[in-house]
Parts: structure tokens; sequence; C-alpha cells
């Protein structure tokens, strides 16, 4: 796993660099796993837009990942490691001994012919999955559950990865990749091991086509609109209007905005870094 520079022949080439996709294995995803993906365009359902900067891009099909993990005590064997354009990790095809297909986002290290599990009595080994009063302190984990049952909601992207840092009671702490230090109970599940791809970060697209390709219009900066359209716009020649702030006017630098009441702030221990 690694990334591609490109020789500088053209202006786009110039500062370009890509996954290298050596760990891909499979040109096409399973057909009994996938559905087509249909945009929006950043429109609703009246046609009207409500997130600007969104529009065009390749097309795409939505693949069927299993974030549950619910496939208890049946070994699985990986068939393939795939791309997925929904997200910055790799995917993993399983082919279950109970003749069960399903994709899981692939683990760093993760390879074509090993064997994964799921349950209670399983060892922590890369790509298994049990709950979290099984795995040993230290250990690092993704693919976390919040609600037992629920599916893993946290560390599922490109290199993420958390830390189970200590148990007591009905609860673990765990140190997740933002830096926050939170409680999650015990009987939730997680997935051993780091996400793959963690060189997603070092990529540049080199040119605004790509974007474009990806679906990503233009970003117009604040200070360049009209006052009508923007708290910050206006003003004559290049003065910047006021303080920075969003849109909707709600300012962008140290301004808090997570409620102070919210329920979950009991079971966080240390907040994230700014």
């Amino acid at each position: 796993m690694g990334v591609r520079k490109f020789r500088p022949i053209t202006p786009g080439q110039r500062h370009k660099v890509l996954s290298d996709f050596a760990t891909v294995t499979a040109k096409g995803p399973e057909k009994s796993l996938v559905k087509g993906k249909t945009k929006s365009g950043g429109r609703n359902n009246d046609g009207r837009m409500t997130m600007r900067y969104i529009g065009g891009g390749h097309k795409k099909k939505h693949r069927f990942v299993d974030f549950k993990r619910n496939n208890f005590d049946i070994p699985g064997t990986v068939k393939t490691i795939e791309y997925d354009p929904n997200r910055s990790a790799r995917i993993a095809l399983i082919y279950f001994a109970n003749g069960d297909k399903r994709y899981i986002v692939a683990p760093h290290g993760l390879e074509v012919g090993q064997t994964i599990v799921s349950g209670d009595n399983v060892a922590p080994e890369i790509g298994n999955t049990m709950p979290m009063a099984k795995i040993p302190l230290g250990t690092l984990i993704h693919n976390i559950e919040l609600t037992p049952g629920k599916g893993g909601i946290l560390a599922r992207s490109a290199g993420a990865y958390a830390q189970l840092a200590a148990r007591e009671g009905k609860y673990v702490t765990v140190k997740l990749p933002s830096g926050e230090t939170r409680l999650i109970l015990t009987r939730c599940l997680a997935t051993i091991g780091t996400v793959s791809n963690s060189e997603h970060n070092l990529q540049v697209s080199g040119k605004a086509g790509r974007s474009r390709w990806q679906g990503r219009r233009p970003r117009v900066r604040g200070v360049v609109m009209n006052p009508v359209d923007h708290p910050m716009g206006g003003g004559e020649g290049k003065s910047s209007g006021g303080h920075p702030r969003s849109r909707n006017g709600i300012p962008a630098k140290g301004f808090k905005t997570r409620s102070k009441t919210k329920f979950s702030n009991r079971y966080i221990i240390e907040k994230r870094k700014k």
C-alpha cells in the first residue's frame, strides 16, 4: 500500500499524487451486494438547493457494507480487497461458511485467503470482531459501536483507529481518533486493527477537474460575495468583512456549538483536541 507520483509532463500531473491501489485485488464489485446510487446535486424534493458546491461527478454504485458484524461464530474467508468510491477506506469481500457474502471495512494488513470471525470467544487478531469486554487493554480497534447491536459508527475512515484504555464495571474507556476519551458499554462490538489505506491523506488531486469528477463544484469564499449572500460579503475592493463566520452567522473560530445539556456529555471524560 502506497502512493504514486507522476512525471510533470502536463500541468495537471505536476503535483498529482494518487493511491497505487496495490492492495486492491478485484476490478468490479460483487453484484449481489450493490445497487444503483442516485445523485441529488444538492437539491431537495422541491428542487431547491439546500447544499452548495455539489453536482456532477462520475456514476457510483452503493456497496452494502456490514458494520454490524453479527454473523457470530461463523468463520469467513477474505475473497477480495476492493476499492469503494463511497468511502476513503478499502473494503473486503467475505465468503462465510454458511454461504453468506458480505462486505466489511478492510483493516490494515488483511489479506486474501485470511480467515476472520466474530464472537465472544475469538482470538483478538486483525479483522476479528469482539465485545469490548473481551478485548485486551491497549488494543487498537476500529468500527466501534455506541449502541449494542446497532453497528459500528466510530473509527471507520482510512487509517483511523481508537485505543482501548481501561475497563471498569459495565463501561470501557476508549481514546478516539479525535483525541476525545469517552465511556462505551462493554457489550458494544469493535473490530481489531486499524483501518486500511492510511496514505489516503497524502493524495493530491493535481487539478480542478479531478474534483469535478468526484462531484465537487468550486467553493466560493464568503468575503467575495455580496452582503445579501453572506455576512462577510460586500465592501470596496479587497476589504474583508467582519469577524469570520458561516453563512448563517455562526462564528467560525473557537465558538462552541455543542449543547451544554447534551445527554452524551456524561460519557465524555476528556474532550477532543482543538
